[in-house]
């Protein structure tokens, strides 16, 4: 492991208790709900992690309680060097401090697991839908969400298939 991305895994998980997981030679932090600003800060101020290359969310519906981990992929350029964090937010009134103090960009990507997941952020300065219609019920990315299958036509079962679904009208 690189002594500068190993520096910096020692510094949060001293000053933060966080734990860490390793895989294929990319390290994850696991941080608290409530101190993933102040690593985010550390991280960036400290050790040069300034891009929020990504966060995005993973619904563990059913599986693990939180059931939500939101995760932060952060980019050392000077080092060239990647470093990920999780934090959890729970079932109910999933809500987590927004990073768009810290790395502005996080605005979009908040939006969207905003939009997709239903994980409210708070302190974030335009938290509305971005993808989806304004007038949409629910979060589709929820593993809760109704699934919708729909079969595939195919030049074998078309007679079968071609019955149930809706044509358009010219």
């Amino acid at each position: 492991m690189d002594q500068h991305i190993q520096n910096a895994v020692d510094t949060i998980q001293e000053r933060f208790n966080a734990g860490s997981r390793s895989f294929r030679d990319q390290i994850t932090l696991l941080v608290e709900p409530d101190q993933i600003i102040n690593a985010c800060q550390v991280l960036r101020d400290e050790f040069s992690f300034k891009v929020l290359t990504d966060e995005t969310a993973v619904d563990y519906w059913g599986r693990k309680e939180p059931r939500f981990e939101v995760v932060y992929q952060l980019h050392c350029r000077e080092h060239n060097l990647r470093l990920f964090l999780r934090t959890t937010a729970a079932e109910e009134n999933p809500t987590l401090p927004s990073m768009t103090a810290v790395f502005p960009n996080a605005n979009w990507y908040e939006r969207e697991i905003w939009d997709l997941f239903g994980i409210h952020f708070e302190g974030h300065p335009d938290l509305r839908r971005l993808l989806l219609p304004r007038d949409w019920e629910g979060h589709p990315l929820r593993k809760d969400q109704p699934i919708k299958v729909e079969d595939t036509r195919f030049s074998f079962n078309y007679k079968d298939v071609d019955p149930g679904k809706p044509r358009a009208k010219r």
